[in-house]
């Protein structure tokens, strides 16, 4: 639907009184990201719209409990004419299974039709570790390209975080001072996505290194105060550390796909290539789903096989 379409009003006030109740849960209670609750509420905002035109009015609770599986279908085909990706239409799906399925379990609407949708089929596409000698490479702060050592080893600390305990970059810059591991820790408890809590090990060079930044650091950081902070004093943005690993790439050499999250990936892949269980990296990773962290062995069976036709003399 283009702009110049899209009618301005895209509901009843009940359904949008609904929606606001909706994303408010999502928040809350379930504690989607942002960017989570953003991309629902665009995509909700989209099928209403949609439907403004589809049923030539806008809907309310009764409208939206009346739909077929067909007026759905209707709506991401208009989608993917548009030139929404695969992507972008499951995500579309989930928020649109989310929305009724809450409206269904308040009595108010019955989610049976966009239950019968099924998603888009997602292009596989697999996780680009770097090597073991390149991700030492990269949390080294020798290799640092900042001339200000204490900035040098900040991003070395942060870098080791991501690839020593496989945590996300908004994880590792969530830390405060007072949750600092030093070399005696041998584990943390990190609050990932959604709130849910975990248990990882941490190696004596993780906490090394927060410690060679913490004795170059400029700024006194209080216990509660985030532990990573930027050239001005301030909490680190993960903005400044990508731009660190971009930086990185060019003088070391690296692919493009060298990035901050690319180090969490070779946690993952370096931990099952060891003989790592996939229980335990689904833990250590925080992944709600097994079958999100079976990807790994996919990277795993894509370097056994190069290695095979590489070194196999009828391969």
């Amino acid at each position: 639907m283009s702009q110049t379409d899209a009618p301005l009003v895209i509901a009843e006030p009940a359904l949008m009184r609904l929606v606001t109740d909706w994303l408010d849960h999502l928040g809350g209670e379930r504690r989607l990201a942002d960017k989570t609750l953003t991309a629902y509420e665009r995509d909700v905002s989209q099928f209403l719209s949609f439907l403004t035109l589809h049923l030539g009015g806008a809907p309310g609770p009764e409208a939206i409990s009346a739909l077929s599986p067909a007026d759905i279908r209707a709506f991401f085909a208009r989608r993917r004419r548009e030139g929404a990706g695969t992507r972008t239409l499951a995500r579309g799906l989930a928020g649109l299974r989310s929305f009724l399925g809450y409206l269904e379990r308040k009595g108010l609407a019955n989610a049976a039709a966009v239950r019968a949708v099924r998603a888009p089929r997602q292009p596989r596409t697999l996780p680009k570790p770097l090597t073991t000698v390149d991700a030492a490479r990269v949390v080294d702060a020798e290799e640092s390209v900042s001339q200000e050592p204490w900035i040098a080893a900040r991003d070395a600390a942060v870098l080791t975080l991501l690839y020593g305990c496989g945590l996300r970059i908004s994880e590792a810059l969530g830390l405060t001072r007072g949750e600092a591991p030093t070399a005696e820790t041998r584990a943390m408890r990190i609050m990932g996505k959604g709130g849910k809590e975990r248990v990882v090990p941490v190696l004596p060079v993780v906490g090394e290194a927060i410690a060679d930044y913490l004795a170059l650091c400029p700024f006194v950081i209080d216990e509660e105060m985030a532990l990573f902070r930027g050239a001005r004093g301030g909490p680190l943005k993960a903005r400044i550390i990508q731009l660190a690993m971009q930086r990185l790439r060019g003088a070391l050499g690296l692919p493009d796909t060298a990035t901050p999250h690319a180090l969490r990936h070779s946690f993952a892949t370096h931990l099952l290539a060891g003989g790592g269980d996939l229980r335990t990296i689904q833990e250590l990773l925080g992944h709600a789903s097994l079958s999100t962290t079976q990807v790994y062995t996919g990277v795993d069976m894509e370097r056994l096989l190069t290695t095979y036709r590489k070194a196999h003399p009828r391969a």
